[in-house]
């Protein structure tokens, strides 16, 4: 079974006394404007993510899950409360902060390394450095061979890597994932989530996933926020046991896995409307 401690264990601040917080939302309302009537997407959100973390967000349809991920990015702000990234209000996008959407957004008319070097290309990056290291992850994640390729030569995992190497291209310190993995076919999705967790692990990113798929929140995260439907807050947080484990498959495959499973459907289920 799985201990009360496991379940909302952050907010009690006995785990993370001494971790440093990269993320923090504080008492965050978001509304919209809908014709004449504003809709809450947010209402008092308040959370934390500590470095190094790797924790998902579940939630109900229109609980406000990516316009969480807008807010850190800073392509959106909220109306009452602060989003904070290393302690410093988020008033613009950040260098610091990498964003991968469902869709890969490839440029069709670039190469595998021209989409690559995208990010550094911005940046003013010189053209030998940024091939260079375009090249290096390119080979590093698999692609060796590819990079005079085009997107459309390109199964969905080919492109899911290039995406991922773009956007590691340019050092980000927190890598924001709204479902990147979404549009796979089944068997491909588990391939590439070993991969990511693989990836980023190795690259010690702060990491959070905006994800549908509670086998994937518990398989790959530290912790799972789970959030309440529209307006969207947090309702309940499970730290995962897993945290030292690598291979998504393996902890698939675990007696606590379905505990932990079964718990945060137990929270979900009660938001789902059908």
């Amino acid at each position: 079974m799985i201990d009360q401690h496991d379940v909302n264990s952050a907010a009690s601040g006995q785990d993370v006394v001494a971790r440093r917080s990269r993320i923090h939302f504080r008492g965050v309302t978001k509304a919209f404007q809908q014709g004449e009537k504003a809709v809450i997407a947010l209402e008092d959100m308040t959370f934390q993510i500590f470095d190094q973390e790797f924790v998902s967000i579940i939630g109900p349809s229109g609980c406000g899950k990516s316009t969480t991920l807008k807010l850190i990015s800073g392509l959106e702000f909220p109306a009452v409360g602060s989003v904070e990234v290393d302690g410093q209000k988020v008033t613009k996008p950040s260098k610091k902060v990498g964003f991968m959407l469902q869709k890969d957004l490839l440029l069709p008319w670039r190469s595998v390394l021209r989409n690559v070097t995208i990010g550094l290309e911005l940046r003013g990056v010189p053209a030998k450095e940024r091939d260079d290291k375009a090249r290096h992850l390119i080979s590093k994640y698999g692609l060796a061979g590819f990079e005079n390729a085009y997107p459309r030569h390109l199964s969905g995992g080919m492109r899911q890597r290039v995406a991922v190497a773009r956007t590691l291209a340019v050092d980000p310190e927190i890598l924001l994932l709204d479902e990147p993995l979404s549009a796979l076919d089944f068997q491909t999705k588990l391939k590439m989530e070993e991969e990511f967790v693989r990836i980023l692990k190795e690259e010690r990113i702060t990491v959070m996933l905006i994800t549908h798929d509670i086998a994937e929140a518990v398989s790959v995260s530290d912790r799972v926020l789970v959030c309440s439907a529209r307006p969207g807050r947090i309702k309940a947080e499970f730290e995962m046991p897993f945290s030292k484990e690598h291979d998504p498959q393996m902890i698939r495959g675990k007696p606590e896995f379905m505990e932990y499973f079964n718990a945060l459907w137990q929270e979900l289920k009660v938001d789902v409307t059908v």
